[in-house]
């Protein structure tokens, strides 16, 4: 048979004394709040600048991929990346042996004025196709 449920007596606790009690404590949490926000704004806002150069990035690489397989196909790599191309950037497109480079160039500021400038590069290379002489 099952032996009876015995509960665990509860240990007692001290009185809680914390410091919210203390009238010499009034105001410490604001000053560390006060003090701890610039730091989390900084912080926040890096992030979202390290977001916006990734995505701006990502959008350069898919242009210079656009672009060299375009370029190796023998059509107009330009226009084929300008649906990728972030605003400001630029296609530089060539042919070395029997590949087609394409390097997208994109001057940007990801936060605006508040932050220095920068240029992300992204560059492709797609082998060129077999077909008419070029």
């Amino acid at each position: 048979m099952n032996a009876p449920h015995r509960s665990r007596p509860r240990a007692s606790r001290p009185p809680d004394r914390r410091a919210r009690d203390d009238p010499r404590q009034r105001g410490y949490v604001t000053a560390e709040t006060a003090a701890a926000l610039p730091a989390v704004v900084a912080v926040l806002a890096l992030g979202l600048w390290a977001v916006s150069a990734v995505g701006l990035k990502v959008r350069a690489i898919d242009a210079a991929n656009s672009a060299a397989i375009a370029a190796a196909r023998g059509e107009d790599a330009h226009a084929v990346a300008d649906a990728y191309l972030p605003d400001g950037a630029s296609v530089a497109v060539s042919e070395d042996g029997d590949l087609a480079r394409a390097v997208v160039t994109a001057p940007t500021r990801p936060l605006g004025p508040l932050t220095p400038p920068m240029t992300i590069t992204a560059t492709a290379v797609a082998p060129l196709e077999p077909g008419p002489v070029r």
